[in-house]
């Protein structure tokens, strides 16, 4: 802990120095409102090449079938090939299992059906074949597999030149998905103002989704936070996430610290944010943020209870225990267990860090801002690819409801993976490429659905591919 004391004094040093030259902040005592006053962040440059983009793909591959977003990254990556090669004494071709498991995977991540997907395709997959398939080999598993492998098969097709640098930090927030009322899992959100269940998602900056959970509406956001950020299974490094208020505490800067990774949330009532001081016997340390500082870190508690501490973040990391079981120790009402109150320390001392870290950096708060828009325009195309049934869930089976929300993951990867591709065919031509702009570059995305059809007859032709390069 003697890092993160240093951290500390080296954060609200640069703060205290840098105060007076930062137009956006000011720290000074203002009673209910709070000693912060920090300005919003000046509205970004406008992308203006973006949507001629959009445009261009339209025109060269159509209005592109869903099903064909699904079927083409199928046969790029090979997703399926575990499914298919398990299927047993061969009395069912591997061919036909893919394009069964393909629809049934339609069926469920757009919310139509089965039913309806069977009554509409133009091939010889009767419901009865496609609900067996769906018994005998979609599992929650396989899905989750099937999406995670599409991640990867993403992050390995992108083009630096093209979308930038790799990322190690992620978006999460929840999205709320009506339920019927006969649903014993459903319960009202009050944030929400519904009934229904939570998705919890961890989207990188680029707009692919990494992990995805099924949620009760009272389920901890900061415990799916550290669950997404730790048991991804993709090839994606984790080393920061951004989340709102939701998906922050000090119990969650603590636990983030001891994992090893950065927690960056968007604060919403910073103004009133305290910052605690990295050792006692230091009043006049920091005097420009006098308003604004509260008491020392209790050092001495947090290193009676360290072993303590390490114990419960090593049973997350090796997955002896769910980050939901550890975390809900450490409550309110449970305030005297002495780890959960070194807990606090450790995440008080982190939060002061990232505070102080977070006021004086304009572009960090512009990263975290961008990268929370991101997560937010995943949230939108759940409505536009989830639509059948109103986009309420109707089963009251928590496997049927896991699995809903793994083939509409699955689904939103595959239209990343395709537009990926569709946008580097573009961009290879050195006119497009030197058309766009910083601006339009920041803003570039392959989480886009202008040229896509998500609705209609649902035509499974394997015989029929996109022209696609990579």
């Amino acid at each position: 802990m003697d890092q993160l004391r240093e951290e500390m004094r080296a954060e609200l040093a640069a703060l205290d120095l840098a105060l007076p030259k930062l137009s956006w902040l000011e720290i000074a005592e203002r009673g209910r409102n709070g000693p912060i006053k920090l300005s919003d962040l000046d509205a970004a440059p406008e992308p203006r090449n973006l949507r001629r983009l959009k445009a261009e793909v339209r025109s060269r591959w159509g209005t592109v079938p869903l099903i064909d977003m699904l079927k083409e990254a199928v046969l790029r990556t090979g997703c399926l090939a575990a499914a298919t090669s398990a299927a047993g004494r061969g009395d069912l071709a591997p061919e036909v299992l893919a394009e069964r498991l393909m629809l049934a995977i339609y069926a469920y991540g757009t919310n139509t059906g089965i039913r309806a997907i069977a009554g509409s395709a133009q091939n010889d997959h009767s419901e009865d074949d496609i609900r067996y398939v769906r018994r005998r080999y979609l599992t929650t598993e396989l899905a989750r597999t099937i999406a995670v492998e599409i991640a990867n098969a993403t992050f390995a097709a992108r083009e630096r030149q093209v979308w930038g640098a790799g990322s190690t930090a992620v978006a999460s927030d929840s999205t709320h998905f009506g339920a019927f009322d006969q649903n014993i899992f459903t319960e009202w959100h009050s944030r929400y103002g519904g009934r229904g269940v939570l998705i919890y998602w961890h989207v990188e900056r680029k707009s692919m989704a990494i992990h995805s959970q099924l949620l009760t509406c009272s389920a901890s956001e900061v415990a799916a936070m550290v669950e997404g950020a730790m048991r991804h299974d993709t090839a994606m490094k984790v080393e920061g996430n951004y989340v709102d208020s939701h998906g922050q505490s000090e119990i969650g800067f603590g636990i983030t610290r001891l994992l090893g990774f950065d927690l960056l949330p968007r604060i919403k009532r910073i103004n009133k944010v305290r910052l605690y001081r990295p050792a006692a016997g230091e009043p006049d340390a920091y005097p420009q943020l006098m308003a604004a500082l509260t008491r020392p870190i209790r050092w001495d508690i947090v290193a009676e209870q360290y072993d303590q501490m390490i114990k419960y973040a090593t049973a997350i990391r090796t997955r002896t225990a769910s980050a939901e079981a550890i975390l809900r120790r450490f409550t309110r009402t449970n305030a005297i267990h002495p780890t959960y109150q070194a807990m606090i320390e450790v995440g008080r001392a982190q939060r002061t860090l990232f505070v102080a870290r977070y006021l004086r950096d304009r572009d960090l708060q512009r990263e975290i801002n961008e990268g929370l828009n991101v997560v937010e325009s995943w949230n939108r195309a759940n409505s536009v690819i989830f639509f059948g049934k109103g986009g309420d869930i109707a089963t009251n089976r928590r496997d049927e409801q896991e699995l809903s929300v793994l083939c509409l993951r699955v689904l939103q990867a595959a239209l990343v993976y395709v537009n990926a591709l569709m946008v580097q065919d573009v961009l290879a031509d050195d006119d497009w490429a030197q058309q766009l702009t910083d601006a339009d570059r920041r803003g570039l995305t392959p989480l886009f659905w202008t040229h896509v059809a998500p609705y209609g007859e649902v035509k499974l032709d394997m015989t029929s591919r996109l022209t696609l390069s990579g």
